[in-house]
């Protein structure tokens, strides 16, 4: 599902709240056709590994993926950390009293359906936040997916339609979440023509607060800004089927319910320009 926002100089504010009663279960994914990106040093290899296997759950292929290493070279490193799969749904990294979200490490396409429409996706504007119900199910939310304005398609996370900077032959940087001391997580991003923009996302008890900024840096005014953000569901056991059977749109919120109406995963954007799923 999708909430859109009208950027402003404060591109917008989102709240995601996940209420359930029950259990729930993983489900498989199957590998995104993206480089790897292999840690570096000791210290972001064991966060990598932790998040990959004890967050997410990968197999060692999974991993491989994600990090372009070899499977060797995983095994390896897993049994130097003392990392396995039994400790799956142990987080050592979530704050005490929050929901527990980690940055989403790829390997793993994010979409259900409509790969072809999200090509190489970029984890550094996806976040992985996971239900209280069950520490297996998580839901990708991307932050943003697509900017907009009056110069085009400005920035695009994923290869999809082309960008103002395809159309140019500019290739954008691989960036990763800053993991700050509070738990929260923050990007930010300098385009080649000086538009900056970026996202802070912070778990509560019960929900997320996530804000989008964008200022701009050029010499000319920008116009018809809008924000394309989405929360993606396919890891939430129950909520993966493609239909809006089971989704309320009244904007500015979204909310998904599972087949037995008992768990929501409810998303709003202020400013809103559509929601949609």
């Amino acid at each position: 599902m999708v909430v859109a926002g009208a950027l402003r100089s404060s591109l917008g504010l989102l709240a995601i709240v996940l209420a359930a009663v029950g259990a729930a279960a993983g489900q498989a994914q199957e590998p995104e056709p993206t480089s790897g990106r292999k840690p570096a040093g000791d210290a972001e290899m064991r966060y990598w590994l932790e998040n990959m296997v004890i967050g997410h759950g990968y197999s060692i292929d999974e991993v491989c993926t994600a990090t372009g290493m070899g499977n060797e070279e995983v095994a390896t490193a897993l049994r130097n950390f003392g990392i396995g799969g039994d400790d799956r749904g142990a987080d050592p990294i979530k704050p005490a009293g929050s929901l527990r979200m980690l940055p989403y490490p790829g390997g793993r396409h994010p979409r259900v359906g409509f790969l072809d429409g999200a090509i190489a996706p970029q984890r550094e504007t996806k976040v992985s936040v996971f239900t209280p119900w069950d520490p297996k199910s998580y839901a990708v939310l991307d932050l943003p997916e697509a900017i907009w304005s009056n110069l085009g398609l400005t920035y695009l996370a994923h290869t999809h339609i082309p960008t103002i900077w395809d159309e140019k032959k500019e290739t954008l940087e691989a960036l990763e979440w800053e993991r700050r001391g509070d738990g929260s997580l923050f990007s930010e991003r300098t385009l080649p023509n000086g538009i900056v923009f970026g996202t802070h996302v912070v778990a509560k008890a019960d929900h997320l607060e996530m804000k989008i900024w964008l200022k701009n840096g050029t010499d000319a005014e920008l116009t018809d800004l809008r924000v394309q953000n989405c929360v993606m569901l396919k890891a939430v056991d129950g909520f993966a089927d493609q239909t809006n059977d089971n989704k309320l749109l009244r904007q500015p919120f979204v909310a998904a319910r599972n087949a037995a109406g008992d768990r929501w995963v409810i998303t709003a954007w202020e400013p809103s320009h559509r929601a949609w799923s």
